[in-house]
């Protein structure tokens, strides 16, 4: 059985030979309108000066096209991509879990944790699920959650109140503005 090798979904660079309108709109180098030419025509003028035609608005009428060093062009483009990348911020939801019949030992492990993500500047969300015949008694897991909620109130606040979803009451949590 012979190996097919899959295509890949990335969109081909409409630079060069791969430009295949008939008419095209040039832009020069300096950014300066060298007026609309067929693309082969645009193509050898883009030759000629030792750079690149790409065409940079491929849906207007007619496309527009514009002579520059591709390699370089792409170059800066992937350099801005990473800077881009390298500035934004991502906020993890940490999880965390609790029962209705929790020890106080283990509540306050669970609340230790809890401070240290959200000093950290990271969201908790905090699930509660009731078992069994436990979902009879939603008051006691209340009175838990709202135990835990008064415990952190002074680092965090509540982005989502508690909710029963199912048989799992959750909040989230979010460290306070300053």
């Amino acid at each position: 059985m012979k190996y097919i090798k899959p295509k890949r979904n990335v969109p081909e660079e409409l630079v060069n030979e791969n430009i295949h309108f008939h008419e095209v709109l040039v832009i020069g180098p300096e950014g300066e309108q060298l007026g609309t030419m067929l693309r082969r025509e645009a193509i050898q003028k883009a030759y000629d000066m030792g750079l690149d035609l790409y065409c940079v608005a491929p849906n207007a009428k007619p496309p527009v096209c514009k002579i520059l060093d591709f390699g370089k062009y792409h170059f800066n483009e992937q350099k801005k991509a990473r800077e881009a990348k390298k500035k934004q911020h991502v906020t993890e939801i940490k999880p965390l879990r609790l029962s209705p019949v929790i020890d106080q030992h283990d509540f306050d492990t669970k609340l230790k944790q809890a401070r240290a993500w959200i000093e950290d500047g990271q969201k908790v969300k905090v699930d509660m699920r009731f078992r069994g015949r436990m979902i009879t008694r939603k008051e006691v897991g209340e009175s838990v959650m709202n135990k835990f909620i008064e415990q952190i109130s002074d680092l965090a606040q509540v982005d989502k109140a508690p909710a029963m979803e199912g048989n799992t009451m959750s909040i989230v949590l979010s460290p306070k503005r300053k």
